[in-house]
């Protein structure tokens, strides 16, 4: 029994170890959400996205635009909060927007079966910087070893989901060079 316990703890830890740098909601000065729908987990899908917006290399800046996302998306969408889980920022910076356990709006058929990470920028000819795709490989990585993200769970992109060109091309092609890529989900 002790074994187990340690084993547990151990992969508890290594789970831990691989998360990303995460700015929290009150980091960012995130609104609090008019409603709230938790999440079934594990989720079996992840959702990729980019914000078809500026770019951010500070995590006041990415700040910034994050707010922007929740504003637009929350005063003119008229969501209960911002749409997307986890958004990634230029600087290297995971932002949590809805988090691991809370129904997303970021892919119509998939919000109540997915974790939507969208990527701050516009990313139709260009790739998203190195250290923002690390994040996300890990944030992924960390979804896996809590817990959050099934393990074998199918990776898409937003057009996968509904006619759009999110997550742009370049982004788009770089995601299918990703561990568990699905091209048919």
């Amino acid at each position: 029994m002790k074994v187990l316990i340690v084993i547990a703890a151990l992969v508890a830890y290594a789970a831990a170890q691989s998360c990303p740098n995460i700015v929290s909601r009150a980091e960012w000065g995130a609104r609090a959400p008019t409603g709230i729908t938790y999440l079934n987990l594990p989720v079996p899908f992840v959702v990729i996205h980019h914000g078809a917006s500026g770019s951010c290399s500070t995590q006041a800046g990415c700040s910034d635009i994050v707010r922007s996302y929740q504003d637009q998306h929350m005063d003119v969408n008229g969501w209960s909060d911002i749409g997307y889980n986890f958004i990634v920022g230029g600087d290297g910076n995971v932002y949590e927007g809805r988090s691991w356990d809370k129904v997303g709006a970021h892919a119509p058929g998939y919000n109540s079966q997915s974790i939507g990470i969208c990527f701050i920028g516009t990313f139709t000819s260009s790739t998203p910087a190195s250290s923002a795709i690390n994040a996300a490989q890990q944030l992924i990585a960390c979804g896996v070893g809590q817990g959050n993200v099934a393990g074998a769970y199918s990776l898409i992109g937003h057009r996968q989901a509904v006619t759009t060109e999110c997550p742009g091309d370049a982004l788009y092609a770089e995601i299918q060079g990703w561990p568990n890529w699905d091209a048919n989900p």
